[in-house]
C-alpha cells in the first residue's frame, strides 16, 4: 500500500489576513518579482517573472497552535519571512511535492507543538520516505519542510 502525503499550503484565511498585515505587524507591500523564482507559499510553485508578490513574516506554529489549543512553549516565537502572491492566487492544485529540488529538513512536530527531531533531505526520491518515517512514530502530528540554507519554512505535512 502506498501512501499519499500531501503538501499544505498557508490556509486561504490566513493568506487573506497575511496579504493585509503579516504576523509580526507589519503591514503587507506587493512588488513585481522582476526575476521570477521566489518559492510562493500560497499555491507551491515559484514566481513568474513579472508577477505581484510580497515577502512577509509568517508564523507557521503559532497559527496552527492557535487553531488546534495546542501550547508550542517556546517554539511559539518561531516565524520568518515567505513569499506569497500580492493578490488572490489559484492556490496549491495538490500535484507533485514542492520544492523538493534541492536539501530540505523535515522537521516532526508533536500534537503539543513540540519538535521531536528531523532529518536532512538530500533527494526528491527521499521526501516520501522521510514523511513515513515521521509518521511511524505515533507522537508526531505534523512536520514542517524547511530551506536547509535560510531554515524558511515551505510547507506543512499532515498525517495521512
Amino acid at each position: 500500500m502506498t501512501t499519499t502525503y500531501t503538501a499544505r499550503p498557508i490556509d486561504p484565511l490566513a493568506l487573506e489576513e497575511l496579504r493585509t498585515a503579516d504576523d509580526a505587524g507589519r503591514p503587507t507591500a506587493g512588488f513585481t518579482d522582476p526575476e521570477g523564482g521566489a518559492p510562493l507559499r500560497c499555491c507551491l510553485r515559484r514566481s513568474a517573472p513579472g508577477e505581484r508578490i510580497a515577502l512577509v513574516s509568517y508564523a507557521p506554529l503559532r497559527r496552527w497552535a492557535s487553531a488546534t489549543g495546542a501550547d508550542p512553549g517556546p517554539y511559539d516565537d518561531e516565524q520568518g519571512p515567505v513569499f506569497i502572491h500580492a493578490e488572490p492566487c489559484e492556490g496549491y492544485l495538490g500535484e507533485a511535492l514542492p520544492f523538493t529540488n534541492s536539501h530540505r529538513t523535515v522537521r516532526r512536530h508533536s500534537a503539543d507543538g513540540r519538535i521531536l527531531g528531523g532529518r536532512l533531505v538530500e533527494e526528491p526520491a527521499a521526501f516520501r520516505q522521510a514523511f513515513a518515517e515521521a509518521f511511524a512514530d505515533p507522537a508526531v502530528a505534523l512536520v514542517h519542510v524547511r530551506a536547509v540554507e535560510y531554515g524558511c519554512f515551505l510547507y506543512e505535512v499532515r498525517r495521512p
